[in-house]
């Protein structure tokens, strides 16, 4: 079965949906090395849910993983990865980080033990959460 990532991003900057009018991008400017050892575990076919960060702080929109990680071009140092994520669609409705904070489902996750982690490992059951939050149920 596919991992399941949350992708942080900072919507004035890069938000679902340019990502949704660029069809597909590369995944780019995490420098965080715990995110980066995300972003290498990440494989074709992994499913994402992007986040937008700053003033709206909720899940927004689905992606997928089309390419795997691959060494950031812009990188002299080769530190860095990329990966490169395609747009799904939107969620039925924004699930703010309020509603995941209370949520049971949600105690143990890094998505609120580490909220400055911009890549985050999502369980089954977190990602059943969130699309059935999505939902309004």
């Amino acid at each position: 079965m596919a991992a399941t990532w949350l992708l942080k991003t900072e919507p004035e900057e890069y938000s679902f949906a340019d990502l949704v009018r660029d069809g597909q991008t590369p995944w780019d400017g995490v420098r965080n090395p715990q995110a980066q050892v995300n972003m290498r575990r990440m494989a074709v076919g992994d499913r994402c849910v992007v986040y937008h960060t700053g003033g709206e702080r909720a899940a927004v929109g689905l992606a997928e993983v089309v390419r795997a990680a691959y060494p950031d071009p812009t990188d002299p140092s080769g530190r860095y990865c990329l990966v490169d994520v395609r747009a799904s669609e939107p969620l039925p409705r924004p699930v703010p980080l309020a509603a995941l904070r209370p949520d049971p489902r949600f105690a143990g996750s890094p998505l609120l033990r580490q909220p400055r982690l911009s890549v985050v490992p999502l369980t089954n059951a977190e990602w059943a959460a969130l699309l059935e939050l999505s939902r309004g149920r």
